[in-house]
């Protein structure tokens, strides 16, 4: 899911999201990914976080931007990073996947 132009800032200073723009990005290979909360001043604060990862491997060319944010096996959540193109094979020269992270966080 796209969102477009943002309409302004949060009190945080934080870009609101536009309207969707939603789209199927088909033939994708996900797999689940682990990670450790990174515990900061707050132990509670850290101990209260999940996260819920995945990296998705999308078909060559596929446009995916860290602003978009992803529905993966039924749950939403966002692009974190960049999405890395795999580029062109030189045994093959044919091309390679995007991919790209997709995490939701709670707490």
């Amino acid at each position: 899911m796209r969102t477009g132009p943002s309409p302004g800032r949060d009190p945080r200073g934080q870009p609101l999201p536009g309207e969707d723009e939603s789209f199927d990005l088909k033939g994708c290979v996900v797999t689940p990914r682990a990670e450790t909360p990174q515990a900061g001043g707050d132990q509670q604060q850290a101990r209260d976080t999940v996260i819920v990862g995945w990296t998705v491997y999308a078909p060559a060319g596929s446009d995916v931007r860290t602003t978009d944010r992803v529905l993966v096996r039924g749950v939403r959540c966002e692009v974190t990073g960049e999405p890395s193109d795999w580029g062109r094979s030189p045994f093959t020269g044919t091309h390679g996947p995007v991919q790209f992270a997709a995490d939701r966080v709670t707490g």
